[in-house]
């Protein structure tokens, strides 16, 4: 029987705020968890139906995290998602870390990004490309939003994110002299740009509002997605795919 703090900690987590106080955030499911116990995140427990202990129990007891054993109704109860059925855990948040890019490499760059869904997405679509660092702006959401950890499906354990002014961002950066590939309507033909070999950034917008002028001066590349029906626009994280997929048919691993 879970004890009432651990139930009101559990549900505190659903708020920003109380995930920035306690520096910690609510994984669910079976995959993510799994795939949360093999990274190198700290995890302060984890809820788990019988069904689940017996199922994993060599791969639980491989890892010193404590484990309490609950009814699917409880792991209902608790968790953003009423589907989950097998079991919920609790890791602490990692340091806002500031990321730089190396030669040859390419990182993402996301100009607030408002929808929980779509950031996972990303985090999940950039995890397939090999894509490990994404810096987002202060007003792109919060990558440990239950809904952004349930989108990203584990690969959040493998994607960097960090946040920050982006403007201050790429001043930091400017002497590294990588082009800045950016999502835009009006841009040239994605299909007719070579990406190039040296690394890059490619940069997506807010999905409204596309990329804000403030960041746009950076950008070096501008690029548009060709449209061939009569749709108005593409969901963010289907066009950073539809990028991704380009870039890595030109510029391997």
């Amino acid at each position: 029987m879970l004890s009432k703090n651990r139930i009101k900690y559990i549900n505190s987590l659903k708020i920003k705020k109380y995930r920035q106080l306690h520096e910690a955030f609510i994984i669910e499911g079976a995959k993510s968890v799994l795939e949360l116990l093999d990274s190198d995140f700290e995890i302060e427990f984890v809820l788990v139906t019988q069904e689940f202990q017996q199922k994993y129990s060599s791969i639980l007891s491989r890892h010193n995290v404590p484990v309490e054993t609950v009814t699917i109704q409880e792991l209902e109860g608790l968790g953003a998602f009423q589907t989950n059925d097998s079991c919920l855990a609790v890791a602490k948040t990692k340091e806002n870390a500031f990321l730089s890019p190396l030669d040859a490499e390419y990182m993402l760059v996301l100009d607030d990004v408002r929808d929980p869904g779509n950031l996972g997405t990303i985090i999940r679509v950039a995890d397939w490309y090999g894509i490990q660092k994404i810096v987002c702006s202060r007003d792109t959401t919060d990558v440990y939003n239950p809904k952004v950890i349930a989108a990203a499906k584990g690969s959040f354990t493998r994607v960097k994110l960090y946040y920050t002014d982006l403007a201050a961002y790429f001043e930091q950066i400017k002497e590294k002299d990588f082009p800045v590939i950016g999502a835009f309507l009006g841009g040239d033909s994605l299909y007719d740009y070579a990406f190039p070999q040296k690394g890059g950034i490619i940069m997506m917008g807010n999905e409204s509002n596309g990329i804000s002028d403030r960041v746009a001066e950076f950008v070096t590349n501008k690029i548009m997605i060709p449209r061939f029906g009569e749709a108005e626009s593409l969901n963010v994280g289907i066009a950073t795919a539809v990028m991704l997929d380009n870039m890595r048919r030109q510029v391997p691993v």
